[in-house]
């Protein structure tokens, strides 16, 4: 990447990161079990403003990792745009899911994971820190947010 605009400022860094959870629908998410054994997938995402909300089997290592660790990173683009997102994580079944997000989730992605299999779970993923860079020159001011608060 060759750098010819100066560093965003947080709050433009800001805007970008939202646009970016309203726009995009595909996020890797980072979780590790108890023994810190580390798993890595892309999974379909949801934003509703305050949380994304992410769906995969109970039965597998991340849908585990979710309900069990209650922690995720999610990192979004390469290294010329990168969103790291740590978050809290809410697990609900089939039955407790709330209903827009499961909406909102099947718009987006045109599949209602409750009518696939009983193992799928939806997870509630609530921002805690939030970081955003596009380049070295970006490194300096990439924390955005702070224990679940806009920094800007």
């Amino acid at each position: 990447m060759k750098i010819t605009e100066g560093p965003r400022d947080a709050a433009r860094r800001q805007r970008d990161v939202l646009a970016r959870l309203e726009r995009e629908r595909d996020v890797w998410v980072a979780t590790a079990d108890a023994g810190g054994l580390p798993c890595l997938v892309a999974l379909w995402f949801v934003w509703d403003g305050e949380s994304l909300w992410v769906s995969t089997r109970l039965t597998n290592p991340t849908g585990r990792n979710l309900r069990d660790g209650r922690r995720a990173r999610l990192a979004f683009g390469d290294t010329e745009d990168v969103v790291l997102i740590d978050g809290e994580v809410e697990t609900y079944g089939a039955a407790e899911v709330p209903s827009a997000a499961v909406g909102a989730f099947t718009e987006l992605t045109g599949w209602d994971p409750r009518r696939d299999s009983a193992s799928y779970a939806f997870f509630r993923i609530r921002p805690l820190a939030v970081q955003a860079w596009r380049g070295v020159h970006e490194l300096r001011g990439r924390q955005l947010m702070r224990d679940g608060e806009w920094v800007i």
